[in-house]
């Protein structure tokens, strides 16, 4: 199949020569891609920055491109809370399916006071990508409130939970979208989401969310499945480079639900983790930090501030730490080209989605800094949602072991993928995991030709 944007014309599908499943399509011009708030610092204008690269690479027509840059549906929905106090507030929220050439589509969803729609559209638009690259038959998706959870108490974050899901509930299903957590969500949330769509069909449904508590349906793992997932791929890396790993320097940018399992992760592997962070700073010890009672004391006092043995840091300088491997498992636009000259790590795994931006890519790969890209490295979490997904549809569930050691021959099959492309390339990981995971889904979206 071929998608043209130019005035029709006919053409074979393959080199010209017509086949039995030779299918030929002619499109108008397309309209611009919307892009409210395509800067180059923003989530979104990362996203099309590095698209275009890939597309560039791909020679992928204008009229595919077009096709694939473009979300599929956008969801806005407005909707009102009863507080605790009995007044009323209004809330808004967003559901995004990006493409669905592959499969449903498949995606979290974030509570935060500064989610944007513009910041959907690029994690829906990554989280298409990342199914692909690590070949789970699954699109991207991405949905999100603008709330700040901190503000509410459990009866009115339970309430703005229901009502949210009630109001995209025509929009999701098990066979077509499916939401996780994300960032500020958590399995009570997707324990309620997963209610509330069961009352409205009246009869349990546990597969139409993904990352729910184990006694109602959740998998083994998938908790600590994207920090796990991580570094696998790292000691993957370090494996094929030839790198020593006992006594490897890491540093933890978040400790979140990814940061706190990837530096546990890293312990437990025999890396030293020297520094992690949180949203309110972080702590450094060139010696090592013991992750177990760290863990122990975060769970007890909700913060790192504290914690003995160690020495505070902000969030931006722990980033320019001297250590062997830099884990941002933040937020968006952490490393930037004004920092990205101050990094001190010989290797960056990217546990947040869009940590780096283009203009600190390139000082990244000027320094000869490895960088393993998000839609990869970080695509552990959508694995075992998978998993998840796969074993509430079936009723039939599996022990961590059998998770795990699945999960990890997918991200060490995905490390190899995209390194294999990128020499075969001489492109930087980063844009070899972007042109093999796009090139992915046009395949799939030339396969399956246009209806009607």
């Amino acid at each position: 199949m071929t998608i043209r944007s130019a005035a029709p014309k006919t053409h074979a599908a393959t080199n010209g020569k017509k086949t039995a499943h030779s299918v030929t399509v002619t499109m108008p011009a397309p309209s611009p891609t919307p892009a409210p708030s395509a800067q180059a610092d923003s989530a979104y204008g990362t996203a099309i920055a590095q698209f275009d690269q890939a597309a560039k690479i791909l020679q992928l027509d204008a009229g595919m491109c077009d096709l694939l840059k473009s979300c599929r549906r956008e969801i806005t929905v407005n909707f009102p809370v009863k507080m605790t106090d009995g007044s009323v507030r209004r809330f808004t929220g967003y559901r995004i399916h990006h493409n669905t050439s592959r499969g449903p589509t498949k995606g979290g969803i974030r509570f935060s006071p500064h989610v944007t729609m513009d910041e959907v559209r690029a994690l829906a638009m990554w989280m298409t990508w990342k199914c692909a690259v690590v070949n789970i038959p699954y699109g991207g998706a991405k949905g999100g409130v603008i709330v700040d959870t901190k503000k509410l108490d459990m009866h009115e974050l339970e309430g703005l939970t229901r009502r949210y899901t009630t109001e995209i509930a025509p929009f999701i299903s098990p066979d077509g979208d499916i939401p996780a957590p994300d960032m500020g969500t958590n399995p009570q949330i997707m324990a309620w989401m997963m209610d509330t769509y069961s009352m409205h069909q009246g009869h349990s449904v546990p597969g139409i969310v993904t990352g729910k508590p184990i006694n109602i349906g959740g998998s083994a793992g998938r908790n600590e499945a994207t920090g796990r997932g991580v570094m696998f791929t790292v000691r993957e890396a370090y494996k094929t480079f030839g790198w020593k790993l006992p006594g490897a320097k890491v540093v933890v940018q978040g400790f979140g639900n990814v940061g706190s399992y990837a530096a546990l992760t890293a312990h437990e592997m025999g890396f030293k983790v020297v520094g992690v962070s949180d949203v309110s700073g972080g702590i450094h010890n060139e010696k090592g930090i013991d992750l177990p009672k760290l863990m122990a004391h975060y769970r007890a006092n909700r913060t790192l501030t504290g914690f003995n043995g160690s020495e505070a840091v902000s969030n931006s300088e722990l980033l320019t730490l001297k250590c062997d491997v830099l884990v941002p498992a933040a937020m968006e636009n952490q490393i930037t080209a004004a920092n990205a000259g101050l990094i001190h790590a010989t290797m960056i795994a990217e546990g947040a989605n869009g940590p780096t931006t283009p203009g600190a890519d390139d000082i990244l790969n000027d320094r000869g800094i490895v960088v393993i890209p998000d839609i990869m490295c970080n695509a552990g979490g959508v694995v075992v949602s998978y998993f998840e997904w796969v074993q509430s549809l079936q009723q039939l569930f599996w022990e961590e072991p059998d998770v795990n050691g699945r999960l990890e021959r997918i991200m060490i099959r995905s490390f190899h993928d995209v390194l294999d492309e990128s020499k075969r390339r001489n492109i930087p990981l980063r844009t070899a995991a972007q042109v093999l995971g796009i090139g992915r889904v046009a395949e799939s979206t030339k396969t399956r030709g246009l209806y009607p």
